[in-house]
């Protein structure tokens, strides 16, 4: 099938303008930034690194995005972790979430009890500060060695290096030194765009662990320490005005795990907040009473006040979740009483343990943990049980919340913060959370709740938001240039060849094709294990428009 001369120029021209104005894909001259016909003096090397990494945040406008994998069932993995880039060039190192701890620390070259490698599918690396370009050592005399209240800082006279020690809950511990490096952020951008910054922090390189810390079966390249003392890297970025003092994380409690981690206020109109309490190490809230089945347990309200053995921590870096020893009986007792004629109770290696043969949310009690400021925190049955085996039609589910025997200090690990929103707010000295399915999207502002700068953020794109509507402006020309393109090379109107040739382009960009409403549409995959965060291009959008303009009844014809 010919065309006449005209309309092969007209397709050419336009070709040509989508080229230049939509990015789309064609044959360019690449040029070197650096001529390969001659070599590079160092000096500019170091030159044009010193632009790139200038390229940071310089002010509380944009989102900085973790990826999170693991689960809280600590028969899977029994904690939540998420991956960091650090040093120049960047580095992956894969660090536990862990909020009852402040500092970001990774194990480094000839570590003592360090793992070298993992149960987890991840490969563990070492950080080195040799061959990161810009790393620096932190001194004794640096003001930043103080910061580390929650650390043991030890000042070496041979070398006036600043040293740290830390011991766990659990009785592991590590040491090291500070050092100064570039951490690499990828920030989402007003219209859910995102750009990749960088920040320079202060963090631990570990030569020394111990206890669990160095089995390899669930190991780690280190500890993401987000506690509110200076030298928690949320601190850092606050106290340098390129982040906000607020941070949010929803965790997945499905087996798929994962979730959402985020330096910014992820927005819910559900969420309710209670306030910190003041001058504490941790996230320390006021818990006042326990309730099940709406009826409020016989606990004396002391049992929870904060003092120095006592109080209760909201605590990412723990598995389960423990109660302080006067409130552990009561609970379990109430528990036992709502469930009596549906479950049998058992004892399991110590563990109040009971066999149902029902769905467990159909026979197990709401719970709420009741905290000052009105703010109440609803269990489901999963979350303060843990299923443990099932054989011959009967489940044995085990209550998760443990009790620490001597000790008044309870703890909201990731088995009741998990299917939650929770938002620390720094600047607002106050912890919120909501019951939510952490697999959908959440929108998440960049400046706390009395800000007006809120961005999108897990997949609804605003029709107004974009970044760069004066390109988006010109996408029908580009359409109008691909699709005579398409005819051209192919000699005629091919249905099969437009459809394919979409379903291509979305690809690019992960995007998928969705025939299930009255046009074609996009939905931007976020926070899935894997998929890159937000991109925006005008690849696929030249074939979505097709699609909607063109073929507005395309859908009725795909089955």
């Amino acid at each position: 099938m010919g065309f006449p001369p005209g309309i092969l120029i007209a397709g050419a021209i336009l070709m040509s303008a989508a080229v230049v104005l939509c990015s789309f894909p064609a044959t360019l001259t690449l040029e070197r930034a650096f001529p390969s016909n001659h070599r590079v003096d160092l000096s500019q090397l170091r030159a044009r690194d010193r632009v790139r990494h200038g390229r940071r945040l310089q002010s509380s406008n944009g989102v900085a995005d973790f990826p999170v994998e693991g689960t809280y069932n600590p028969f899977r993995v029994g904690l939540y972790y998420t991956k960091l880039q650090l040093g120049s060039p960047p580095r992956d190192y894969y660090v536990q979430i862990d909020t009852g701890s402040d500092v970001l620390w990774v194990s480094c070259g000839s570590c003592n009890g360090c793992p070298e490698t993992s149960g987890l599918p991840i490969q563990l690396n070492l950080f080195d500060p040799g061959s990161s370009s810009t790393s620096q050592f932190i001194s004794c005399s640096d003001r930043r060695c103080s910061l580390g209240s929650q650390s043991d800082s030890v000042c070496s006279t041979q070398n006036n290096q600043c040293s740290y020690t830390f011991q766990y809950g659990d009785g592991s511990g590590t040491s090291g030194y500070y050092v100064s490096d570039w951490l690499h952020l990828e920030t989402i951008l007003e219209g859910s765009m995102t750009q990749n910054s960088s920040a320079n922090v202060v963090f631990g390189c570990s030569t020394l662990q111990t206890g669990d810390l160095t089995k390899s079966d669930r190991a780690v390249d280190g500890i993401f320490g987000f506690g509110q003392q200076g030298m928690s890297v949320i601190s850092q970025l606050s106290s340098q005005g390129v982040a906000p003092s607020v941070f949010s994380h929803c965790l997945r409690g499905d087996d798929t795990g994962g979730g959402i981690l985020v330096i910014g206020e992820i927005l819910e109109p559900n969420i309710v907040y209670s306030p910190l309490v003041p001058s504490q190490p941790h996230y320390n809230l006021n818990l006042q009473s326990i309730s099940v089945n709406g009826q409020m347990l016989p606990i004396d309200s002391t049992v929870f006040a904060t003092s120095s053995n006592r109080g209760t921590i909201v605590d990412s870096g723990t598995t389960l979740a423990y109660l302080a020893a006067e409130a552990y009986d009561p609970f379990i007792t109430a528990i036992t009483a709502s469930v009596s004629q549906t479950a049998s109770p058992v004892v399991s290696n110590g563990n109040q343990c009971y066999m149902i043969t029902s769905s467990v949310s159909d026979i197990f009690p709401q719970v709420s943990f009741n905290f000052a400021g009105g703010a109440s925190m609803i269990l489901r049955p999963q979350d303060y049980l843990i299923q443990q085996t099932s054989a011959s039609g009967a489940a044995r589910w085990c209550i998760g919340l443990q009790k620490i025997q001597g000790s008044g200090i309870t703890i909201l690990g990731d088995l009741v913060l998990k299917d939650k929103i929770v938002v620390y707010d720094l600047g607002g000295q106050q912890i919120g959370w909501t019951n939510y399915d952490c697999s959908t999207s959440v929108n998440v502002s960049a400046t706390g709740r009395t800000g007006k700068s809120e961005y999108v953020n897990a997949g609804q794109l605003s029709d107004t938001s974009s970044l760069h509507n004066d390109r988006y402006e010109l996408i029908p020309a580009c359409m109008l240039a691909f699709v005579l393109f398409i005819i051209t090379i192919q000699g005629n109107f091919s249905l099969t060849v437009l459809i394919s040739c979409a379903h291509l382009f979305a690809s690019f960009t992960r995007k998928e094709v969705d025939f299930s409403g009255s046009k074609a549409s996009s939905s931007y995959l976020w926070h899935r294990a894997g998929e890159p965060r937000y991109t925006t291009n005008c690849y696929s959008s030249i074939c979505l428009q097709a699609y909607t303009f063109l073929l507005p009844d395309l859908h009725e014809k795909i089955q």
